[in-house]
């Protein structure tokens, strides 16, 4: 909208808009929690078959918005995801806040990327950790072969494009412009 003052100087603003800062700091963060609890939800199997959806939005997040979430972010997001994942208490933390650190060199060393370059970034985190996970696992007890996360794995990669739309999605929202009531 375009107002004219006393001094007729062009003013452009919406008048009586802007986004929450509530709802823009907090979304990130409870989108990626609602991610770490929903494989839990929908399928309970005696092998890995469901993506780690938390990781994923998480990664996605730190892709579309380097500097949204800060940099200590993945442990607090990571011991989140332990306490659902069934995963030994501290795996996700450590592997959380070192793709954190991932990203941040890649960020700095290829600030124009891509689909192509995020995806190909993606995948080698998404592997890396799925495959750390199951290291962890197996030193702490349990004897799982490496097949066994392979329908994991594809499925995690497959799906990411879907997980950024879907991050995308939710950025939209976080910057929605609300009324604000005085």
């Amino acid at each position: 909208m375009t107002l004219l003052s006393g001094n007729d100087t062009v003013v452009r603003q919406r008048i009586n808009r802007r986004p929450s800062r509530m709802i823009a700091n907090a979304l990130p963060w409870l989108v990626v929690m609602l991610g770490s609890l929903t494989p839990g939800w929908l399928l309970i199997a005696s092998a890995p078959v469901l993506p780690p959806l938390g990781f994923l939005i998480f990664v996605a997040w730190r892709q579309l918005r380097p500097g949204l979430l800060p940099m200590w972010a993945g442990l607090p997001l990571g011991l989140f995801d332990d306490l659902f994942s069934g995963s030994p208490f501290g795996t996700a933390a450590l592997l959380w806040s070192a793709s954190t650190i991932v990203l941040d060199n890649v960020e700095a060393r290829l600030p124009w990327r891509n689909f192509l370059t995020e995806w190909l970034v993606a995948i080698g985190l998404i592997i890396a950790y799925i495959v750390l996970c199951l290291g962890v696992a197996n030193v702490a007890g349990a004897s799982a072969p490496l097949q066994v996360i392979v329908p994991q794995v594809v499925i995690s990669v497959i799906v990411y494009p879907l997980v950024g739309r879907f991050v995308a999605l939710m950025d939209r929202v976080r910057l929605t412009p609300f009324l604000v009531m005085r």
